[in-house]
């Protein structure tokens, strides 16, 4: 298990060796000073450990995540914080260049307000700050190559359910004088600035969701078909990083018994009270309720940024659309 060696509480400053060194640190960092209701760090995931019993974790809007690595010239995946709802504030031990994309969540530094998607440069001293949402629920803020810190099978990405990730190695959320340590070391001044492109809105009052059909789909009834891609459905607020509980017309199923099979990301799941439940990033790995199939990729980004409250549609696609869609949205970051 990984240790916390990277984000001791701050009253000195430590260097990575473990000498002390009160006055600068030598890697860009950020010191927390206030948190919100929950940012984690997070980046891809965690793959080929589903036979462990342990899931991917990872940023529920990868594609927020992969647009702020892109600003700084990162890797897609690299690790970055999400930042749910607001709240969090950072103070920069020295001058270095972000990049913050996905929801806006009124982000200010020293006050001052910042574009929602963009990067900039924060002076040594100087405070990043989120307030509340505006559009969208999540924002996904880039250090320069990354957050520095032990992966644990291969990733950083925090699970608290399973005490997995972080800055810790245990799952823990960011807290309040935790350091968050840039991976690079490279100057960011005076490099070129990215231009972001035109980006899809943050879902307001609707989205709709791309869902790949399969599983036992065929052993719902015609009404509750119709029903699941005609009828709008509302994000309820029993939602979290493992689950979206969507409320609407009841789906019923002739399926019997079900043996526990995999559950892949986006499953959409109905129990036996007939309300689908859209199984996200921190899901349980099995589950033994029957499925209508999966949302894409793309589908599961975007309800990622959904709040209780916004009406969802489900519209059906085939597994090709899905991929190309979806192959399509890696393109954009080479």
């Amino acid at each position: 298990m990984a240790t916390r060696t990277t984000t001791q509480k701050v009253t000195t400053t430590t260097a990575r060796n473990g000498t002390p060194n009160p006055t600068q640190p030598t890697q860009a960092s950020l010191v927390v000073e206030r948190t919100g209701p929950l940012a984690l760090v997070q980046d891809a995931g965690r793959f080929g450990c589903r036979h462990l019993g342990v899931t991917q974790g990872g940023a529920l809007d990868w594609i927020s995540l992969g647009w702020a690595n892109w600003l700084l010239g990162n890797a897609p995946d690299a690790a970055g914080i999400e930042i749910a709802i607001g709240g969090l504030a950072l103070k920069a031990e020295r001058t270095l260049r972000l990049a913050i994309a996905g929801a806006d969540l009124g982000a200010t530094r020293d006050g001052e307000p910042l574009a929602a998607n963009g990067s900039f440069t924060l002076e040594q001293g100087q405070v990043l700050a989120f307030d509340q949402p505006r559009a969208g629920l999540r924002a996904y803020l880039a250090l320069p190559g990354g957050i520095d810190a032990a992966p644990f099978m291969g990733s950083l990405s925090t699970v608290a359910r399973e005490q997995l990730g972080g800055l810790d190695g245990r799952g823990s959320a960011i807290q309040v004088g935790d350091r968050l340590v840039a991976a690079s070391s490279t100057p960011q001044r005076g490099e070129p600035v990215r231009e972001l492109p035109s980006l899809s809105a943050m879902p307001t009052d609707e989205a709709v969701l791309e869902l790949v059909t399969g599983a036992q789909i065929a052993h719902f009834d015609g009404a509750s078909l119709f029903a699941a891609f005609n009828q709008p459905w509302q994000v309820d607020s029993r939602a979290d990083r493992m689950g979206v509980r969507l409320t609407g017309p009841v789906l019923r199923c002739q399926a019997g018994g079900m043996v526990s099979e995999g559950i892949p990301l986006g499953a959409v799941q109905v129990p036996p009270d007939g309300q689908p439940i859209i199984l996200l990033n921190d899901r349980q790995t099995i589950g033994g309720y029957p499925r209508l199939g999966a949302l894409s990729p793309i589908a599961c980004a975007r309800l990622g940024q959904c709040a209780p409250g916004t009406t969802i549609r489900l519209s059906p696609v085939t597994p090709h659309q899905a991929r190309t869609r979806y192959l399509r949205q890696l393109a954009r970051w080479r």
